[in-house]
């Protein structure tokens, strides 16, 4: 499989966020990444639901919900109404993964798991089997822009080994500090998704940078 590219709105500028849509669905890019934070489970708050159903009208690619969020399991329906296709909680936030998981799929979402750096990749051998997606956080969440953490190729490696030893085909997705640089060592990792966020929308030409991310 090609790996996919997934730009951080986030990064993106909410003065201009329908052009911003428009750029990323007219671009070689396949899923929009959507950070909801809290302020509480990371030190920083985004953006909410009426936002995500904003850019939900206008886009035509897959919304890829990452929730840093306290207590998700209070809003997995919610995410649902507004267009989330893919939903992906924090290990660290849920006390009853299982069940979690369960319920995000029970909504007809696909569920992916997040982990934050200091989070070994085992705690989620146990589930494996039911995850669509393991978001490997490669920057410290809460804000963009971070410097990427090297250790993340090793958790990569790690993670692929278990997914092939368990039959699991789940996606492995990277987020934060992804740029033109580092891509092409995470995909020979075993990277599956790129979620890249200021090194796209910073960038002099977006359309480009996202051209360079699928190609490498």
């Amino acid at each position: 499989m090609k790996h996919l590219i997934a730009p951080s709105i986030l990064a993106a500028d909410f003065g201009n966020l329908q052009s911003e849509i428009n750029m990323v669905n007219n671009s070689e890019a396949d899923w929009f990444h959507l950070d909801v934070m809290d302020g509480v489970f990371v030190p920083n708050i985004s953006f909410g639901i009426p936002v995500i159903k904003s850019i939900q009208e206008v886009a035509k690619k897959t919304l890829d919900v990452h929730l840093m969020i306290i207590d998700p399991d209070r809003y997995i329906n919610t995410f649902k109404e507004v267009g989330a296709n893919i939903l992906t909680v924090h290990f660290e936030a849920c006390n009853h993964l299982h069940r979690t998981i369960h319920a995000i799929k029970q909504e007809g979402m696909k569920a992916g798991v997040a982990l934050n750096p200091h989070t070994p990749v085992n705690v989620l051998s146990d589930i494996l089997e039911d995850l669509d997606l393991v978001c490997i956080m490669s920057v410290n969440p809460g804000f963009g822009g971070q410097k990427f953490i090297e250790k993340t190729y090793h958790k990569i490696i790690q993670l692929k080994k278990i997914r092939e030893e368990s039959n699991s085909n789940f996606l492995i997705e990277i987020d934060g500090g992804v740029n033109t640089e580092n891509a092409s060592k995470l995909i020979n990792a075993g990277a599956d998704v790129l979620v890249a966020g200021n090194s796209v929308f910073k960038s002099n030409n977006p359309t480009e940078t996202i051209k360079k991310l699928k190609n490498i």
